[in-house]
């Protein structure tokens, strides 16, 4: 492991990422996002109703499959066999929100609101006091999508003043999920119908076109670069489209390099913050159904697929727990990664993390091509740790995964905070790995 002081680097990869983020408030936006720069390196999409066996799907080059709010993408090198095996980038579009209700248009004592329910685990005060805008997809009368992405200052948590609550300095603040986080966005009375037709008016769309829709709230603040030093970003979403968008440059720098041994994936989910049960999330068949349908429409069989899979290696890249400065107790008081210190490897021996001795082996081989330096998470013995789509990956697809991340503070806050150098640091190494 490196423990060598951090490495300033151009910010050109971080500047792009925050561009990333502005441009992906939703898991919509951020699918969106990746299928046009991948297309831009030459990738092209393949849909799942089309036969794979011929056309699009057949062959060699950059393929990418979109299903909702998740996206797998995946190169095929030039003379690879059925059975050659895929290297495995994971990560997730989905964050911690408000997300708005089937009947939203609500409202009390002369104040207009909108009916949201909590969607993962939000670090709910951070959503308080924010200036907040509304985006997501609409579903349309003739079966088809419309993003949507009012970016501006539209609705407000807000928070009882001190006068009316003088104890919350000392008890703490205590927050009701559905009495005391439904936003204002405006005054008069309420009628049923108006933030449709007023997102219809957004849109271009007519109001009786729209028939279903997922929106959820998002924090129009900007992303910026924070510090004396400007070696800190603070950005909304870093968990995890800073994975989302490491992935996606190093699944395009991958496709650049001649004599792959493997073929590079990049697999974006939708859900892991509320368990990643879903068809678009990892606990679903779509990554198992695409690496398969990749392996038969190259002419293999059940036997090279499941020799594929037995070679296959997995990075599941999501944000973790940089040390706290005002909560070091909190931490394993052996591990304490820092921002800029590198990407870390995240080890939990009851499989909340899926990291073995081999996947650190792994991971290490990954930062030594790409020069980085890299650090250890393990959480403290008396704290429950988290999770991610890593050992679902690993169980459900019998595939060896390795979790790693960047060290962040404020996770799940509407803002979080991590180091600008470990984006670049993050996307060297998945890039490394990708190439093999």
């Amino acid at each position: 492991m490196s423990t060598s002081a951090p490495v300033r680097f151009d910010r050109g990869h971080t500047d792009d990422l925050m561009t990333f983020l502005a441009a992906s408030p939703s898991p919509y936006h951020a699918v969106a996002t990746a299928a046009q720069r991948l297309e831009k390196a030459g990738f092209r999409q393949v849909r799942e109703t089309d036969a794979w066996d011929t056309g699009a799907g057949a062959g060699t080059g950059g393929k990418y499959v979109v299903r909702g709010g998740a996206l797998i993408a995946w190169y095929v090198p030039e003379g690879a066999d059925p059975h050659t095996p895929f290297r495995i980038v994971g990560a997730h579009t989905d964050s911690p929100n408000l997300r708005v209700k089937p009947d939203p248009d609500t409202g009390a004592h002369g104040w207009r609101q909108i009916a949201v329910e909590i969607y993962g685990g939000a670090l709910l005060n951070s959503w308080l006091d924010r200036d907040l805008g509304i985006s997501g997809r609409l579903s349309l009368r003739d079966g088809s999508h419309r993003l949507v992405n009012v970016d501006r200052p539209l609705l407000r948590v807000p928070q009882l003043a001190i006068h009316l609550d003088r104890a919350v300095n000392t008890d703490g603040l205590k927050l009701d999920k559905q009495r005391h986080m439904q936003p204002i966005w405006g005054l008069g009375e309420v009628h049923e119908g108006d933030l449709v037709h007023f997102l219809a008016e957004e849109s271009g769309l007519d109001a009786n076109d729209i028939v279903g829709w997922d929106l959820m709230t998002h924090s129009v603040e900007a992303p910026a670069y924070l510090g004396r030093d400007r070696e800190l970003l603070a950005a909304p979403r870093l968990d995890n489209l800073l994975s989302v968008h490491a992935a996606t440059a190093a699944l395009a720098a991958a496709a650049r390099t001649p004599d792959l041994a493997y073929i590079p994936v990049l697999a974006a989910f939708d859900h892991e913050e509320n368990g990643s049960q879903a068809d678009t999330g990892a606990d679903g068949p779509l990554l198992g159904s695409v690496l398969e349908r990749s392996v038969f429409a190259r002419g293999g069989t059940y036997e090279d697929r499941a020799r594929a899979f037995a070679s296959t290696v997995c990075l599941s890249s999501d944000v973790g727990h940089a040390v706290h400065p005002n909560y070091a107790e909190r931490h394993d008081p052996t591990h304490h990664p820092l921002p800029n210190g590198g990407p870390i490897l995240k080890v939990n021996v009851n499989q909340r993390y899926a990291t073995d001795g081999s996947g650190r082996a792994v991971f290490a081989a990954a930062c030594e091509r790409a020069g980085s330096p890299w650090q250890s998470f393990v959480s403290n013995n008396a704290m429950p740790c988290g999770t991610t789509i890593g050992p679902i990956t690993a169980a459900r697809h019998g595939i060896h995964t390795v979790d790693i991340g960047v060290a962040c503070l404020s996770m799940h806050s509407v803002r979080e905070l991590c180091g600008a150098d470990d984006p670049y640091l993050l996307a060297n190494v998945l890039t490394a790995f990708l190439q093999g």
